[in-house]
Formats: structure tokens, sequence, C-alpha cells
């Protein structure tokens, strides 16, 4: 059986941007790394332009995607694994890069993981043909699995200091929430102004600037001595999370009564079960489950999984409504996103990070989660014929502001308080509990806005024109947007009554009163 960490029990009124208690192991100093670290502001900048690039990279390439398959004669069938390689090898090794970084050192994590990204970025830019874009796409996703546990990691590490501490973790609640809009703009004008390789090729300078900032700026200790790889605990939940994004991916296309979809997220249950049962028998787990036994800790997890499951929604159904009903260009597509960006980045940095110093989380994390539903409920209204700045924009301001809100505590909360040695498994718990829940919500709300939409088609007759498609489509977006609302208020009820005031113990350790 695993030992505990032993941990001294944090005061009740600690917030949960103050400094984390020292690992044991000797793994950390009694000098907090924000007081040491001058260029701690410096790897901020390098770690919030790496994660970025992760971020801008799961939505850059969708509005590419039409452009690459003209370009290289890939058939329709096929054309979802550009999408399906990246995320299938991103959720399922997400746990192997988190226990990598622990392993090698989180600095050294991230080196490789960037320079392996931009190598396979690369790769796909030159792509002659299907094969190699999707070999490239799902490379990209190996070492993304790397490069964000690490990235998070790193910043947990790096800043301790309550005030800093709520600062950077607003950086980079703000990028990961507001990216993939950003993507969408960006992709649209690299697709329209120069061509779709350029939406890969982007990665390359971006990642060589973030390499030359990571030997300059990133301070950070080895590996692990003495720690060794639970290959069992990878096989078991790297397949378990690889099924289960296969199966989410393909109950789309496929329905959810194809043997495609049932026998793969059935064999993810079963392996995932498996893993948590060897988690709780090995000597070096992959995943220390002890992580998950402080409850702030492990209701920031859930808030987080219900969040994205809620929130993704809003890029799926707008941008088919944009470009489908609205008629929409690409470019003003990527643009009609930007206020949900800014509503994150506004929610993140300038109220969250200002407020949670002295505000308990969970009412920031309830806040945010209401204020996105009440968004939800807004673009639920949506019609054939609605107009995008009294109709659309305060909808999207209010959904972003209420990620915001949520994103930047989550994070402060799911990390504080882990030992050092565990900080990448953490991290990549919290990436993974993110990535599943996108799969997850995508997959359930393009059902349930199908079948809502082909009901509406046969109570209203055959849909043979144009406008009659598009309020069938509308409709079904409704009643997507109001189980979105309800999924957010879930998430708000949620973070209510499990994440406390005080931050979370240590891993391990006898949780706060």
């Amino acid at each position: 059986m695993n030992k505990k960490h032993p941990g001294g029990e944090p005061s009740p009124s600690t917030s949960p941007t103050g400094p984390a208690p020292s690992p044991d192991h000797g793994d950390a100093t009694a000098t907090p790394a924000s007081a040491a670290d001058p260029k701690r502001w410096w790897a901020l900048a390098v770690i919030a332009l790496a994660q970025l690039m992760v971020i801008l990279d799961g939505t850059i390439v969708n509005i590419a995607l039409p452009s690459a398959q003209r370009a290289l004669g890939m058939p329709d069938a096929d054309r979802q694994w550009v999408i399906t390689a990246y995320t299938l090898a991103f959720g399922g090794l997400l746990l192997l890069g988190g226990r990598i970084a622990d392993l090698v050192g989180r600095k050294r994590a991230f080196v490789i993981g960037l320079a392996g990204f931009a190598m396979a970025s690369a790769l796909g830019g030159a792509a002659a043909g299907p094969g190699t874009l999707f070999a490239a796409r799902a490379l990209q996703g190996a070492f993304a699995a790397v490069l964000a546990p690490s990235a998070l990691s790193l910043l947990t590490t790096t800043f301790t200091d309550p005030r800093e501490r709520a600062k950077a973790f607003g950086v980079y609640g703000a990028l990961a929430g507001g990216g993939s809009g950003a993507g969408l703009l960006v992709g649209g004008l690299l697709t329209e102004y120069l061509n779709w390789r350029w939406c890969l090729y982007v990665n390359v300078p971006v990642a060589l600037a973030a390499l030359i900032g990571a030997q300059v700026f990133l301070r950070d200790r080895s590996g692990r001595r003495g720690g060794h790889l639970d290959v069992p605990g990878v096989l078991l939940g790297s397949g378990g999370l690889v099924a289960l994004v296969y199966g989410f991916s393909e109950a789309g296309p496929r329905g959810w009564t194809s043997p495609w979809v049932a026998a793969p997220l059935m064999a993810g249950v079963l392996l995932l079960a498996a893993f948590v049962w060897w988690q709780h028998r090995a000597a070096g787990p992959l995943l220390p489950l002890r992580i998950f036994r402080d409850r702030s800790r492990a209701g920031a997890f859930a808030t987080m999984g219900l969040a994205t499951i809620g929130m993704f929604g809003v890029f799926l159904f707008l941008t088919y409504y944009f470009q489908a009903v609205l008629g929409y260009p690409p470019v003003r597509t990527g643009l009609a996103f930007m206020p949900v960006s800014v509503g994150i980045v506004i929610g993140a940095t300038q109220i969250a990070a200002r407020l949670l110093p002295r505000t308990a989380p969970h009412t920031l994390m309830a806040s945010g989660m209401v204020l996105a539903a009440a968004g939800m409920v807004l673009l639920s209204r949506l019609t054939v014929h609605a107009q995008y700045v009294p109709h659309v924009l305060p909808g999207l301001l209010l959904v972003g502001l209420g990620m915001g809100l949520t994103f930047m505590p989550v994070y402060a909360t799911a990390t504080v308080g882990v030992p050092t040695q565990e900080t990448g498994a953490a991290s990549a718990a919290l990436t993974t509990v993110q990535q599943i829940g996108a799969s997850l919500g995508t997959v359930l709300l393009n059902t349930i806005a199908t079948g809502a939409a082909g009901r509406h088609s046969r109570a209203h007759g055959p849909a043979d024109s144009g406008t009659a498609l598009a309020e069938a489509m509308v409709h079904g977006f409704s009643v997507a947007y109001w189980c979105s609302a309800g999924v957010l208020l879930l998430a708000a009820l949620v973070a209510a009554l499990t994440v406390r005031r005080g931050k979370p113990s240590q891993a391990g350790s006898k949780p706060s009163a």
C-alpha cells in the first residue's frame, strides 16, 4: 500500500491561492519559489505562450479542414480523423504526460513537448497525403499531452505568493478558456489569406520562441530520484481514456447504438475501473488517488468537468449558426466569437484574480456558472432572423465572463496543496477531465440538437426549403442551449456544496475542516 504524505492542516480561512504546504521527500525548500526567482513573470510569459499554442491548435484546424480535404483528396468518411487523431492522442496520453513531467522534471518535459509539437506541426503542414496529416495530428496530440501538464505544474510551483498566484492563474485561466475562440479567428485569417497549411506551420515559430524562453527563464529541479513508470497503470489508464474518447467521437456520425460506439465506451469504462483498482495497489501509481481525497479539490475537478460539458456547445453550434444560417465567411465567424474570449480574459484576470485572495473560491465558481447559464438562456432565444449585436452579443459576453470567473479559481484550487513530486499528475488529471468533458459535451449536445431538429421538422411538415431547414436547425440549437444551461447550473451547485473556503489539504493528509 502507498504511504500517505504527511502535511499540516491548513487554516480554514486560508485562501486557495496561498502557499502550498512543503511536500516531503526533501523536494521543496523553505523559501517560496516566487520570492526566489526574479524571472518568474518572464517564466509566466513562456508558459502562457506554450499553453496558448496548445489551446489554439484545438480549434485552429477546424476552419482549415474543408480546404485541407480538397487539397489532399480526402474522402468525407476520413476527414474527421484530422480532429480525432489529435483528441485521441491528447486525451489518452495526458496521465502519462503528467507522470513523465514528475519523473524527468517539469522543465525538461516542457522542452520535450515544445520541440515535439513543433516538429509534428511542420510535418503536418508539409503533408502530401491524408495519412501523413493524420499521423502528424496524432503526434501533435501526443506531445501536447506532455506539454500541457508540465506547463500547469510549472506554474503551480513557480508562483506560491497568494496575490501573485492569483494573477498567474488568472492569465492561465484566460488562455485556457479564451484560446478556443481565438483559434477560430486565427484559423479563418490564415485559411482565407494564406492557405490551410499555415494553420499548422504557425506553431513552429511560436514553439521556437517558447523554447528559447524556457532555456532562459524557466527554473525547475531535475526529475524525481528513484521514481519509476507504472507500466500497468499506463496501459490501463491510457487505454481506457483512448477508448472513451474514440467512443464519444464516433457517437455523432454512427449513433449511440452502433457497436463501434458501444464497444469502445464499455471497454473504456472497464479499463478505467481496472485502472482505479490498480492505482490503490501500485507502489508508484501513475495517478495517486490521494489527490482526490480532499473534498475541495475533488469539487474543483467536478466543476471543471461539468463546465466543459456545458460550454463546448457554444463553439459547435454557433459556428454552424453564423455560417449556415447568417451566412458569415470564416474570418467574420472568427471575429464573432471574440466577445467570448474577451469576456473570459476580463473575468479571469480583472475580476477573479483580484477577488480570489479575499473571496471564497466556491463563491466565484458558482457565480461564474450562473452567469454562463444565463448567457446560454439568452442564446436559446436566437432565431433565423436574429441580429448579432442585440441578440447574440449579450449571451456571448455573459458566457465568457462566467467561464473566466470559474476557470481561474478551479485551476488554483485543484492544484494547490499537492506535493511537489505529484504536481504533474494532478495537472494532467485536471486537463484530462477538461478534455473528456469537452468530448462528451460535444457529442451529447450535438445528439440533443440533432434529435430536436428532426422532431421539429416532422412536426412542421417536410423541410424542403432553406428557411425550413434553418428553422429546424436553430430549434435544435435552442434545445441544446437549455440543456447546457442546466449542466452549468449543476456545476454551480456542485461548486457551492463541495468547495470550501480553506485551501485543499496536501494530498494524502487529513483534509482541513
